[in-house]
């Protein structure tokens, strides 16, 4: 169990996931998680009247399946497979944060400054910047033509140069994000 518990290396996981590209693009499958929102609407029968959701979701249930097991996997990772002493910030990084306002994450994975449910539930700003933040990514997704792991995984393991444009761009909006509009924020 320690070994499950502990930080893999990079190239070990990345490995794992070219393995599993590998066995997708063997199959015909298409990886992207934007793509299930679509067809949990194309579920509810919505595409009688919005003819992007009118498709054949039956096809795509395996992605389903997909993200039900990434719940159901953060579940287990999270509450019993979680290791404190395992997450471990660059001093810069802690310090950084402070002069932001946000405290070190002291063992946890998030900092309560920003994620606790006090702070979620009593801050309007945080409501704000939740909401739009979803609403950004939601169109993003939608206007690249799906999301970053779709494009960074899928998109790029398929020689798409598409992909590789939406990747640029989201490595770029994150610099940006990053280093001019959070620190204005916060």
């Amino acid at each position: 169990m320690d070994f499950l518990s502990q930080t893999w290396h990079w190239s070990i996981s990345g490995f794992l996931i070219g393995v599993v590209m590998l066995l997708l693009i063997y199959f015909g499958k298409v990886f992207g998680m934007s793509s299930n929102l679509r067809s949990l609407c194309s579920m509810t029968g919505i595409g009688k009247r919005v003819s992007f959701f009118d498709w054949d979701w039956k096809a795509q249930r395996w992605n389903l399946v997909v993200v039900f097991g990434a719940m159901i996997g953060g579940f287990v990772a999270t509450n019993y497979m979680h290791d404190e002493s395992n997450v471990a910030l660059n001093p810069v990084t802690i310090e950084k944060l402070e002069k932001l306002g946000i405290d070190a994450p002291n063992s946890k994975s998030l900092p309560d400054a920003l994620f606790s449910t006090d702070v979620v539930f009593n801050s309007p700003k945080i409501i704000a910047i939740l909401i739009i933040g979803g609403i950004l990514i939601g169109f993003g997704s939608r206007y690249a033509g799906g999301c970053t792991s779709g494009h960074a995984i899928s998109g790029l393991s398929n020689f798409q140069s598409q992909s590789l444009k939406a990747v640029i761009g989201f490595f770029i909006g994150g610099l940006i994000v990053a280093h001019f509009v959070l620190p204005i924020i916060f």
